[in-house]
């Protein structure tokens, strides 16, 4: 089953602020970046549940690491049927947390 992936107004703007950061020091790393992101995004669509809880609370409320060199992204996501998830937010692991 696939399913739709829709992202909130902050997951947007957080992928152009990682991008608008990349891309004024190695517009191919920008490039390369937003890809492996996107790339992982659409892993969730088949394989949601595959990703770690991000807090025991809400079994839905999920996180996904996307490996990018020595580090990586983390998205924040939840599963809001059985058909849709919603992307929260996009984070580098360097970055403070977004919970």
């Amino acid at each position: 089953m696939n399913y739709r992936v829709r992202y909130t107004r902050a997951a947007k703007d957080d992928l152009v602020r990682l991008y608008g950061f990349l891309v004024e020091r190695d517009i191919d790393a920008a490039r390369k970046a937003l890809n492996s992101i996107h790339k992982g995004i659409e892993f969730l669509q088949e394989f949601p549940f595959t990703c770690r809880k991000a807090t025991p609370d809400d079994p839905l409320l999920r996180e996904m690491i996307i490996s990018f060199g020595s580090r990586g992204y983390v998205v924040l996501f939840d599963i809001e049927d059985n058909k849709t998830i919603t992307i929260l937010a996009v984070r580098h692991q360097l970055e403070e947390d977004y919970h």
